[in-house]
This record gives structure tokens, C-alpha cells and sequence, in this order.
């Protein structure tokens, strides 16, 4: 089974906030980082539910822990039905929450 992935407005301001944070260092470094966040994500396609739960209250709702450098970033989504993974946030793992 293939999961189409599908991103909420609020991810993908995160892929705006966490380039232009990481571009006033280094242009090659915002590439590279987003680059591993969207392979990363394509994992999703094929196995959603081998990602850890970010909610005892819902099965659905999970974390992809994305690593890069000496930390990383985490990967908010939802499992929607039998074919579709929203991705509904994204930040850096140093960063306190989403949103």
C-alpha cells in the first residue's frame, strides 16, 4: 500500500521558517537540510505507522525524527485514512513545540 502525502499551510510555512533561519548562515547548509527533511518524509509513502507516537490519546498522530548535524528535526503528521499522510508540522529538534 502507497500513502500520498499531503502537507498542511502550517508545514509548509515551517519549510519557510527553518530555510530562511538556516540561509543567514549558509545557503548550502538550508539546501541540504531541507533536502534531508523531504527524503526523509517520502518514507511516509511506504511505512507511516513505523514512526514513534506523538499522542497516547491518538494512534494516528505521529513523529518522524529527522537527523541532520548534531540534532535534527521532527516531523508532525497524521495518518488520514488508508492512503493519505498529512504532514502537519515540522520543527527543529532544539526548538520547545510546534507552533
Amino acid at each position: 500500500m502507497s500513502y500520498r502525502i499531503r502537507y498542511t499551510d502550517e508545514a509548509i510555512e515551517d519549510f519557510d521558517r527553518l530555510y530562511d533561519y538556516l540561509i543567514a548562515y549558509d545557503i548550502d547548509l538550508a539546501e541540504r537540510a531541507l533536502a534531508k527533511i523531504r527524503d526523509a518524509i517520502k518514507l511516509l509513502e511506504q511505512f507511516p505507522f513505523s514512526c514513534r507516537k506523538a499522542s497516547e490519546d491518538s494512534p494516528l498522530l505521529r513523529e518522524l525524527v529527522v537527523p541532520f548535524g548534531a540534532s535534527g528535526y521532527v516531523v508532525l503528521f497524521r495518518i488520514d485514512g488508508s492512503d493519505i499522510v498529512s504532514v502537519a508540522a515540522i520543527r527543529h529538534q532544539r526548538e520547545d513545540d510546534y507552533h
